[in-house]
């Protein structure tokens, strides 16, 4: 398939829900600094981004009680809007980083949370001055940058956003989340083959998670390469993980009602 094919292919919702992904992705280390780890917030038994959706509200209960009782406190608060996030309570997410933000004006962690809520919301202008203000020219922050591409490229401006990502991989050379960042920018545009090459790339380096996999996954199958997408999808993952990736794969494809179409074209191929 032609890159031209690839984009007159693809509709520009199923594009953007892939770009939001991508968005997560880029925010998700910013809320992760030496700040987030504290006594006072319950532990989990399993990373965050491999629960499903009754774990993360078991956890969100179990957080919210402790930001109930200061909600002030910046660390309980991040950690408490990135499990509302990835739950989907994204609106109740961006009400506890305003609060959060109030309390905390001047720290580079809290901003940086709050943009990301924003930038959930859709709220792409006011997610993008969080993060601007959370960044500091002579020291740039390689999270921060990477973010900021990803709202670029939610807001139509795939050039800076690359522009960002390049200067996030000065920083930090072959990171994983930019590059995937990076390879969402380019399916944005309906440029699968480039997409390809920096997510097979992102994949390929140390510290990739399941989220970078479930793109590239994303990108092959779009692509009406099938069986291998559902390989990448389920790949050095538990059984239960692999299925949730696989469901997603699909959910995402069966949005341009392409499931039995690039299904079909597979086994055509391989027969």
């Amino acid at each position: 398939m032609s890159a031209t094919a690839s984009r007159s292919y693809i509709p520009r919702r199923l594009l953007t829900a892939v770009c939001v992904a991508a968005l997560g992705i880029s925010l998700a280390g910013c809320a992760s600094k030496g700040r987030l780890t504290t006594g006072s917030i319950p532990s989990t038994s399993k990373p965050l981004e491999n629960m499903n959706a009754m774990e993360l509200n078991s956890v969100a209960a179990g957080i919210g009680k402790v930001y109930d009782k200061n909600p002030k406190d910046a660390a309980v608060g991040m950690k408490y809007a990135s499990v509302l996030t990835m739950g989907g309570r994204t609106d109740q997410a961006l009400a506890v980083m305003q609060q959060v933000a109030i309390h905390n004006p001047t720290d580079r962690s809290v901003l940086a949370a709050y943009g990301k809520a924003l930038a959930g919301a859709g709220q792409f202008d006011k997610a993008l001055d969080a993060i601007q203000r959370a960044q500091t020219p002579d020291r740039p922050d390689w999270q921060l940058l990477s973010a900021e591409g990803a709202i670029l490229d939610q807001m139509g401006d795939p050039t800076s956003a690359r522009m960002r990502y390049r200067k996030a991989l000065d920083i930090k050379p072959n990171e994983p989340s930019v590059l995937s960042n990076l390879g969402m920018s380019y399916v944005l545009q309906g440029d699968l083959r480039t997409a390809e090459t920096y997510l097979a790339s992102a994949v390929r380096q140390p510290g990739a998670d399941s989220r970078v996999r479930q793109n590239l996954a994303l990108v092959v199958g779009l692509q009406g390469r099938f069986k291998e997408a559902e390989q990448i999808a389920s790949a050095e993952l538990s059984a239960e993980q692999a299925s949730a990736n696989v469901t997603y794969l699909r959910g995402m494809l069966s949005q341009q009602n392409a499931w039995n179409k690039l299904k079909d074209s597979d086994d055509k191929n391989t027969n």
